[in-house]
């Protein structure tokens, strides 16, 4: 474990396709990845992104019983079917690495549809010994199915550039 200075902290954002995004970043600049890929659900996902603004006459109510107005400001639709899908995800993730200081971490989450292929692909392309740990993001809203259990979980697989130089704030946590 490293523990060295951590880098300046930066504020930049790059919005785009991290396909081509990641070939224009300068190698070794980032100590964390995370990627968030779709997940493979075999239909078209949608995203809305709302402006909420506190209002006594609003149609949701927040902590303390407060209440908010909500408006929808813009949308997003995509495709969320891939016949290969570690064809389209492992190609992003090693331009990732690349970006990675020597000893970063890697993050990738992902859900119960891909995430078994995916480990065993990290684990051929980064080795085992880089595998740290699996973090379950585990979430209680949704329906609640009576025939199955229900699926409120997520995973971040995390694995490190280095398989013994890597860096963890305990403190920050």
């Amino acid at each position: 474990m490293s523990t060295a200075a951590p880098h300046p902290k930066r504020s930049t954002i790059v919005l785009g396709d991290c396909a081509r995004v990641l070939a224009a970043l300068p190698a070794g600049f980032a100590r964390l990845a995370y990627i968030d890929p779709p997940f493979n659900t075999g239909g078209p996902q949608r995203r809305d992104r709302m402006r909420v603004v506190r209002d006594p006459s609003g149609t949701r109510t927040g902590f303390g019983g407060a209440r908010y107005a909500v408006e929808r400001v813009a949308s997003s639709a995509y495709d969320d079917a891939y016949d290969d899908y570690l064809a389209f995800l492992m190609p992003r993730i090693e331009a990732s690495l690349r970006c990675l200081t020597p000893d970063g971490s890697l993050f990738v989450h992902l859900d119960r549809r891909e995430v078994h292929y995916a480990k065993v692909a990290l684990d051929r392309l980064l080795g085992r010994d880089h595998f740290q740990n699996e973090i379950v993001w585990a979430y209680d809203f949704g329906g609640r199915g009576k025939r199955r259990w229900p699926q409120k979980h997520d995973s971040i697989l995390w694995y490190t550039k280095s398989a013994r130089d890597w860096v963890f704030e305990y403190d920050a946590i």
